[in-house]
């Protein structure tokens, strides 16, 4: 893991992202103190849109309104 002080940090950041990107570590020190840590970001992930489409089955009264005596406990009362 590589060690730069604030400076050159700022000095050289296009570098160090690009070093960080192809998977480096590097620490950034202010008076000898690390005070920071560059790390690569994890890969951004794909979304697949449609994967479980016909896998899924959900009742055809899915979207009925509720018994009474449900909402009643969800409102704290009993039915």
């Amino acid at each position: 893991m590589e060690a730069v002080n604030m400076h050159q940090a700022k000095t050289h950041l296009s570098r160090l992202v690009e070093e960080v990107a192809a998977g480096a570590e590097i620490v950034i020190a202010k008076n000898g103190v690390p005070r920071a840590k560059l790390v690569p970001l994890d890969a951004p992930r794909s979304i697949r849109f449609g994967v479980l489409k016909g896998k899924i089955r959900y009742p055809e009264d899915f979207d009925a309104p509720l018994p009474a005596e449900v909402i009643a406990l969800f409102e704290g009362r009993r039915a």
